[in-house]
């Protein structure tokens, strides 16, 4: 048997203000009040999980500390809409954490914290 990879999980400390923040990218998720998913594509899914709902099954557990333990990146349509998305975020109260800039790599790229200080990643590949 060859496992499949199929879901990224995320403990949140406040469920609607994750949700409301990935929902500001485009994800839609359902409304449970401690356990959240939401398809992407390719059959992976990105659930969320309230600390609460985490030490009902793991007492003991405790939030990290330190550097983001996790980095998600979003692909948006062109190196405008990277600069877009980030002010909408950051309008929405998220923390910018590294200015849209168009990167070595061939990328218009962005980087921005989560309520729980994930780091998510916002690019769109630059025109040749």
């Amino acid at each position: 048997m060859t496992p499949t990879f199929t879901t990224i999980g995320l403990v949140v400390a406040d469920m609607a203000a994750a949700t409301a923040f990935y929902e500001r990218l485009g994800l839609k998720f359902g409304d449970d009040d401690d356990h959240r998913e939401c398809e992407l594509t390719g059959a992976v899914k990105l659930t969320l999980d309230t600390e609460a709902a985490v030490r009902s099954f793991t007492p003991d557990w405790t939030r990290a500390t330190g550097s983001p333990r996790v980095s998600l990146a979003f692909q948006v349509d062109s190196p405008d809409a990277v600069d877009e998305v980030v002010a909408e975020l950051a309008a929405g109260g998220a923390v910018v954490t590294r200015q849209p800039w168009d990167a070595f790599w061939g990328q218009r790229y962005a980087s921005v914290s989560d309520p729980d200080g994930n780091e998510v990643d916002v690019y769109a590949t630059l025109p040749a």
